[in-house]
């Protein structure tokens, strides 16, 4: 977890949680699809544990607002209660945790499931991954120290090794009884965000290990040349690519780099957000869609799709968070901003009315979006006409049969280092970044496609 947030570490914590918890409740299903024989005590808990996972994730987000109505000054009565839920989330993970090291050695059904011990031991190392990556903030005091003395580059994750087969195998830890687990567990509140999902590459910031990757990419957007790399073109900066481009092969995606500089779209959008939003976020999506492609082809080798509904859903989530940011960050320039014009401008007029009632429509939309998602302009094929979507996280409430052509990120990450809880504002001045030719161009091409209206 980066710390450059200052004053605003509490509100990316609770944003963290919340994720994590929504992942921990997806656990508590998933161990029971990996092992349908599963007692019915063990049942029984972890649907318990879901309800808490649950809880938690609903209190993290109630909390996450309040802390956003105060912006950069968190009254210390709020700071206090994110430091109690963290302590009581950590709790939970260790308890969690022992539990499922029980599991592993009790239960005769998790014996029996092929499967069952890799998907468990997997779970419990990102849940004592995440614990570790926590355990500086958890203690009195200890975040609004961390919110005094952040500093831009300082990072709190460690670079991320991976786990030796030994220990992978090793005999679990000392635990409680299953029965102590969940009693112990405080109510209201869930465990803290331990495992996140299945896959290693949900990890919401991984500084040490972009580091050389960032620089890379920052001297790369400061050589490119406008002419030759700007959206639209044919250079290595547009989303089009020259013609004859080999596929992406399966697990081969790659962070693109910025079409500009990260502080090229100052005032609107500030460079430390550029750099963590492109350099962390959307490289995690990317590591993400390749470990959940990874998966699926070893599963259509092996046969073996027992565990096709988990890894579909990471394909959706992190799919989806790659091609979106890909396209968001083509669509901006430093020199957007104003209206559209040709055939786009008059297909708006067509569709919405005029540019101002697109706009006001577009602006509504992303500023409504409940949560974390984006607002996207699309062009359908079955309609013939301009539609606007909301979508939640990346890939929910999408409609199939669409062609993206502006896509809007109104996740926190986005805005929050510059904007605090103004997204409204945020939204406004990202429309004098929005870069028209581009999205004329992907109009160009989108329009081409139409199927039999209906």
């Amino acid at each position: 977890m980066l710390l450059i947030y200052g004053t605003l570490l509490p509100a990316r914590i609770l944003e963290e949680i919340r994720f994590w918890k929504q992942q921990e409740m997806e656990h508590t299903e998933f161990i029971q699809t990996v092992v349908p024989a599963l007692e019915q005590p063990y049942v029984r808990l972890f649907n318990e544990w879901h309800v808490v996972f649950a809880e938690t994730e609903r209190a993290a987000d109630a909390l996450l607002r309040q802390i956003l109505e105060h912006g950069a000054s968190v009254p210390a009565h709020l700071i206090s209660q994110v430091e109690q839920l963290l302590r009581v989330s950590f709790d939970q993970s260790q308890h969690f945790i022992r539990q499922l090291h029980d599991l592993r050695n009790a239960s005769p059904a998790v014996r029996q499931a092929p499967l069952a011990d890799k998907v468990l031991l997997h779970i419990i190392r990102e849940s004592e991954y995440f614990l570790r990556v926590l355990e500086p903030l958890n203690a009195p005091g200890a975040l609004e120290r961390w919110m005094a003395s952040a500093k831009s580059e300082q990072t709190l994750h460690p670079p991320r090794a991976e786990v030796p087969q030994a220990a992978q195998d090793a005999a679990p830890h000392p635990s409680d009884t299953l029965e102590a687990g969940i009693t112990s567990a405080p109510e209201g509140t869930g465990s803290n965000a331990p495992a996140a999902a299945i896959s290693a590459a949900t990890e919401p910031a991984k500084a040490a290990a972009t580091a050389d990757a960032r620089a890379e990419g920052e001297a790369e957007a400061e050589a490119r040349a406008a002419s030759d790399h700007a959206p639209g073109g044919n250079g290595p900066g547009s989303v089009y690519g020259p013609a004859g481009s080999k596929p992406v092969p399966i697990g081969g995606h790659k962070l693109p780099p910025l079409p500009y500089p990260y502080n090229a779209l100052e005032p609107h959008i500030d460079e430390a957000t550029m750099r963590l939003h492109h350099d962390a976020h959307h490289q995690s999506y990317v590591d993400g869609l390749n470990n959940a492609e990874n998966k699926l082809e070893e599963a259509r080798k092996t046969g073996n799709f027992e565990l096709v509904k988990h890894w579909e859903r990471e394909l959706a989530f992190h799919g989806a968070g790659h091609y979106l940011h890909t396209i968001f960050w083509s669509i901006m320039n430093p020199k957007g901003g104003g209206a559209p014009t040709g055939e786009l401008a008059q297909q708006i007029n067509q569709d919405f009315g005029s540019f101002e009632r697109f706009k006001k429509h577009f602006t509504e939309a992303a500023d409504k979006v409940e949560g974390s998602g984006w607002a996207i302009l699309v062009w359908s094929p079955r309609s013939h006409r301009l539609e606007i979507l909301q979508a939640e996280k990346h890939q929910n409430l999408s409609q199939w049969d669409v062609v993206p052509l502006l896509a809007l990120d109104v996740w926190e990450h986005a805005y929050y280092l510059k904007y605090q809880n103004k997204r409204a504002d945020y939204i406004r001045n990202w429309w004098n970044v929005v870069y028209w030719p581009e999205v004329a161009e992907r109009f160009r091409h989108a329009r081409t496609l139409k199927w039999p209206p209906f």
